[in-house]
């Protein structure tokens, strides 16, 4: 057992508080309990508690492990599927270590990255987490689904199973990559930043386990999440931020895709989840506008300013203007690449080369109390 710590939620709060609001008297116990929980554990995030790294390098070889925690809250719970095994019985377990695994091929084969620390991390991961748990998590060491709304009757069911969604795997997963590189500091457009990141990533695992290129994608994170009671289809769309759900008891999808629309509030860390939408559209453009296939050269720019350029503190301005550095430094100045990645920031109100903005008030209040530079 070990822990909680650096815990990056894929449902955010502001979903969970309209459920509490609006919902049936069974969906209102589900979210707020969620919430609950979620919040108690993210408020460990600010201990940047790492995990080790092994005093060598291990060898690339893919390793994963899923844990049963049997509706429980111990983690990791009791293993039940290792390299090896033959496939379970239990859907949510196969989903978790297919997921894990979508997610290992494509940083390892596409961007030469030994799993997630790039040290050959132990891929973990453990499903049923707690009864009627509306959530998926990274904790800095492992992977953990919930259930969602099994347990509900069927017409006020909202969420299915959180393994269902292979671009919630590859999102949830790819916050330890950038655990162990930039590090992004979990508040305001650092914290947007780190929540695009994960996005861009998983919405790139599940494009090319499809095969699809970027103008045959959906773009959606959480595809496949939402019951048919609900109406949207996912909780983001990086092509239309804004449009991904309009329900009478989720609410309405807040995401901006321009600056112009930008969320300023102090809640959700600062709108990590809400002003991601932003980057997101960013790299969407940018994908369109390359063409093929948006792992191969658009992820490629993205991962290099990830892994390479980034730091803990980085806003919007400085990704526009390290995306621009990488796309020149992989495909020359000026490229096809290199307009590409302009051309996505400017249709988000953001100009290329230009100085960092100031995030107002909030990051001042942030710098005071020692959490941001």
């Amino acid at each position: 057992m070990h822990k909680l710590r650096n815990i990056l939620c894929i449902i955010p709060p502001h979903m969970l508080r309209e459920i509490g609001e609006k919902g049936t008297a069974n969906q209102r116990t589900l979210a707020l309990a969620t919430l609950s929980h979620s919040n108690e554990i993210r408020s460990l995030r600010f201990q940047k508690e790492m995990v080790e790294r092994a005093a060598m390098m291990r060898a690339p070889t893919k390793q994963r492990n899923v844990y049963d925690a049997k509706n429980g809250s111990q983690l990791p719970g009791t293993l039940v599927r290792t390299e090896g095994d033959p496939i379970s019985t239990d859907t949510a377990v196969n989903e978790a270590f297919d997921g894990a695994g979508a997610t290992y091929d494509m940083f390892f084969e596409v961007y030469g990255r030994n799993s997630i620390d790039n040290n050959g991390m132990r891929l973990d991961s453990t499903v049923h987490y707690q009864k009627g748990f509306d959530n998926a998590f990274w904790d800095g060491k492992q992977m953990v689904y919930g259930d969602g709304d099994e347990d509900l009757p069927p017409a006020e069911q909202l969420f299915r199973r959180f393994t269902a969604s292979l671009d919630v795997i590859g999102h949830e997963l790819t916050h330890g990559v950038t655990q162990f590189e930039a590090n992004l500091n979990y508040f305001s457009q650092p914290g947007a930043l780190n929540e695009s990141m994960s996005d861009v990533f998983g919405s790139l695992v599940k494009q090319r386990l499809r095969g699809d290129t970027a103008g045959q994608a959906d773009w959606i994170i959480g595809e496949g999440l939402f019951t048919s009671n609900v109406n949207g289809v996912g909780i983001r769309s990086m092509k239309a931020p804004g449009t991904a759900y309009n329900d009478p008891v989720l609410g309405k999808d807040p995401q901006p895709a321009h600056m112009s629309n930008y969320v300023n509030t102090i809640e959700d860390n600062g709108g990590v989840h809400i002003n991601s939408g932003i980057p997101n559209h960013a790299f969407y453009v940018a994908s369109i506008e390359i063409g093929g296939n948006a792992w191969e050269k658009a992820g490629q720019i993205w991962y290099k300013t990830l892994a390479d350029k980034l730091n803990s503190t980085s806003n919007f301005q400085d990704a526009a203007n390290l995306t621009f550095e990488a796309a020149g430094e992989l495909f020359g100045a000026n490229s096809l690449e290199q307009n590409a990645v302009k051309k996505g920031w400017e249709e988000v109100g953001i100009a290329v080369g230009a100085p960092p903005q100031g995030e107002g008030c909030l990051t001042a209040v942030l710098r005071a109390v020692g959490l941001a530079k």
